[in-house]
């Protein structure tokens, strides 16, 4: 499984020879202006909410590539009331995908799109892939359904927002590792704007002390798990 990082909270994944995109938000991102949205590659788009910080780039990506967009069923059906392939899904629900198993569960945040379309309920999604397993837990605050996740499956790397104001900040995704039983975190949602902007070294640094990986990559960056 390849992860790599295409600014806030987008991220593109290559899973047994599958292309997908998760939340893609970048020609609306200045530090993500290396990268050309019309080369990325997609099989799926998968959407933790409706946000326009986390949906800008949708339409133009399934139009390139045809993608099938994978969230809830309100913003699966906006998008699959425009003509794009979807595939609609809703808390606590599981679906066998080509490239592995994708749980939809529960996130605390909010969801509407830019155009005051309801956005449904916001979520995350828990990857099953051939060998490793992945959760992207999209915008949330910390929470107690966290807990039920590595009673189902256990992780290789977990994804949380750590920027605070919007979504936890550092310190509740040090507890969130703890609630979802994984050390190895990557950081998201955090510097693109003024108000979520981090202090990199000492959030790395606090996650270290409680022997915990905080990876922040540079946008663009890939790490293979």
């Amino acid at each position: 499984m390849k992860i790599t990082f295409y600014g806030h909270a987008s991220l593109g994944i290559e899973v047994n020879g599958k292309h997908i995109i998760i939340d893609p938000f970048i020609t609306g991102n200045p530090k993500a202006s290396t990268i050309d949205i019309n080369s990325l590659k997609a099989d799926y788009i998968l959407l933790t909410h409706a946000h326009q910080d986390h949906t800008l780039d949708v339409e133009i990506i399934a139009k390139n590539t045809n993608a099938v967009i994978v969230s809830n069923y309100e913003i699966a059906s906006y998008y699959g009331n425009k003509g794009f392939q979807h595939h609609p899904m809703n808390h606590g629900g599981s679906w066998q995908f080509d490239f592995g198993k994708v749980k939809y569960v529960a996130a605390v945040h909010s969801s509407s799109f830019p155009d005051g379309t309801y956005g449904g309920n916001p979520g995350g999604f828990v990857i099953e892939g051939e060998h490793k397993n992945i959760y992207i837990s999209g915008d949330t605050a910390l929470t107690m359904d966290m807990k039920l996740i590595p009673m189902r499956t256990k992780l290789d790397l977990a994804v949380f927002p750590i920027g605070n104001n919007f979504t936890m900040d550092v310190d509740d995704a040090i507890i969130a590792a703890d609630f979802v039983d994984c050390d190895k975190i990557r950081g998201c949602h955090y510097d693109t704007f003024g108000i979520i902007v981090i202090n990199h070294e000492e959030a790395k640094k606090k996650f270290f002390d409680v022997g915990k990986d905080l990876m922040l990559l540079e946008i663009g960056e890939s790490i293979s798990l």
